[in-house]
């Protein structure tokens, strides 16, 4: 009386072998899938900013229409960004955005790579009130100025040029496209 069993242990993982292959080549293959929709759908990161270029400087003063400056209004009252950027094209700065910012400000706020650069200080000379704030990581040495509801004011009056030691200095390259 013996019976064959027909259902072994070796027989029923040969039989589960190739549907669970499957299900983990199908589990894979979504996975990848996934993985590339969410790269192919994340958004394109910015470009790098373009590190700052040697620009000769002529009597040992930097001037300026060398200096390129960003304008963002960082309070409630329309329009105050344009009215800044407008008196510092009026200065000869080079003012190459005109925006607003999320970042609320209150005052002017500018921003430079090292408050101790001659940009810093040649810009920081036209605002009245306002303070300085340093960002390291700005390899281009671009100028922002923040400007808030209690903005302090103009100096048209100030210097347009500032003493440097070197005959060079390094400032954000112009775009090709940019006029000169």
């Amino acid at each position: 009386m013996s019976a064959s069993n027909p259902w072994t242990v070796a027989r029923v993982l040969r039989a589960l072998r190739t549907p669970v292959t499957l299900l983990i080549l199908l589990a894979v293959l979504g996975y990848a899938a996934w993985w590339g929709y969410q790269k192919v759908s994340a958004p394109v990161p910015p470009p790098p900013p373009v590190p700052c270029e040697t620009q000769g400087i002529e009597d040992e003063a930097l001037l300026a229409e060398q200096v390129s400056i960003r304008v963002y209004n960082g309070g409630s009252k329309r329009g105050l960004a344009g009215d800044v950027a407008q008196s510092l094209r009026s200065a000869g700065f080079l003012v190459r955005t005109v925006d607003n910012t999320e970042e609320e400000v209150t005052t002017t706020v500018i921003v430079v790579q090292d408050k101790d650069n001659p940009e810093a200080k040649l810009v920081l000379a036209f605002f009245k009130e306002a303070e300085i704030r340093e960002d390291p990581a700005r390899v281009n040495r671009m100028v922002d100025v923040l400007v808030g509801d209690e903005y302090g004011g103009f100096d048209a009056k100030a210097k347009k040029s500032i003493k440097v030691k070197d005959s060079t200095i390094c400032l954000p390259a112009l775009p090709s496209d940019e006029p000169l």
